[in-house]
């Protein structure tokens, strides 16, 4: 009976450890002044994300670095969401995403593109897997909210097959629509190129 909850622990434990990779964001150094003096304490902002379209942020606080980054980790694990990536490179339309007085706008890129964002918000999409997008903060600059400000945006995203699934139609009866919208314009530019 007493081995029995070991394998299981270790179990998760290499679970776990490979699937998620961890980028630092920010570590604050705080200080509370006592009679003795002043004491330090430490606050570390951590993404998490497995790159194939997982990703979480946690936020740990201690008295040393290592310790506030491991409570930072483990709450972000705990937050996980999953978003819909397209082709597994690139998100499905443009979001906007907010979150007090920080906001982000994302929009889907074409390949080869990279990752166009600021500090923070690159963290959430390298852990997330994403390789091309091109996202601006605007507002807050606090690495915090402009993280929940992204991740606001990420949730609201939805795929084809999302959508289809919700209005009860086929992917394809969806996907037709979009790409009709789009051949009127190609359409069009040769005939201007005829005229000239």
């Amino acid at each position: 009976m007493a081995r029995e909850p070991n394998q299981r622990g270790g179990r998760r434990d290499r679970e776990e450890t490979p699937e998620f990779a961890d980028r630092l964001v920010a570590i604050n150094r705080v200080s509370k002044t006592v009679k003795g003096g002043k004491r330090f304490g430490f606050a570390a902002l951590v993404v998490v994300g497995d790159q194939k379209g997982r990703v979480g942020f946690g936020k740990g606080k201690a008295k040393e670095v290592p310790e506030a980054i491991r409570k930072a980790t483990e709450q972000a694990k705990r937050n996980l969401i999953r978003v819909p990536l397209r082709e597994g490179r690139t998100l499905h339309h443009d979001i906007e995403g907010r979150h007090g007085a920080g906001k982000v706008v994302m929009r889907a890129a074409p390949q080869g593109t990279g990752i166009i964002a600021g500090g923070p918000m690159r963290a959430v999409f390298e852990m997330l897997g994403v390789q091309d997008v091109v996202a601006k903060s605007i507002g807050s600059q606090n690495p915090y909210n402009m993280i929940r400000a992204t991740l606001d945006g990420l949730r609201a995203e939805s795929s084809p097959r999302h959508v289809a699934q919700r209005r009860g139609k086929k992917v394809a009866d969806i996907l037709k629509k979009d790409e009709a919208q789009s051949k009127p314009e190609a359409a069009d530019a040769p005939a201007e190129a005829a005229e000239a």
